[in-house]
């Protein structure tokens, strides 16, 4: 597909991004780049219990609700959505070029001088 927008549209720059196999790499090495447990969230679940996150619920006498102390080591904020740290990983990789087709970084690709 993009190689036909590629060659039906000379004069534009495009760059393809797999954003399912950036998640993907960085779900597979969680442990390596500093992450808890990938499956693990940080807002809204509690041994076994659901929470909605923002909420307060008691379970067995104690009271829960908060965030985890350090979103930062987690993936996934509450289950669904991916944490701050996350998207900020899967950003970096996608401005530096690391996941992109062609391999260019964003800067060369808008042929931003490099000097700035």
């Amino acid at each position: 597909m993009v190689l036909k927008l590629r060659s039906d549209h000379p004069l534009a720059v495009l760059t393809y991004v797999d954003v399912y196999s950036a998640k993907y790499a960085l779900i597979s090495s969680a442990k390596d780049l500093g992450f808890v447990d990938p499956l693990e969230f940080c807002c809204g679940s509690y041994y076994g219990y659901h929470i909605d996150c923002g909420k307060k619920a008691t379970v067995n006498g104690t009271v829960y609700g908060n965030p985890c102390k350090d979103p930062s080591r987690h993936i996934s904020w509450d289950g669904i959505h991916y944490s701050q740290a996350a998207n900020i990983w899967i950003a970096k990789h996608i401005l530096n070029g690391s996941l992109s087709d062609p391999p260019v970084s964003i800067r060369e690709a808008c042929h931003y001088p490099k000097n700035v």
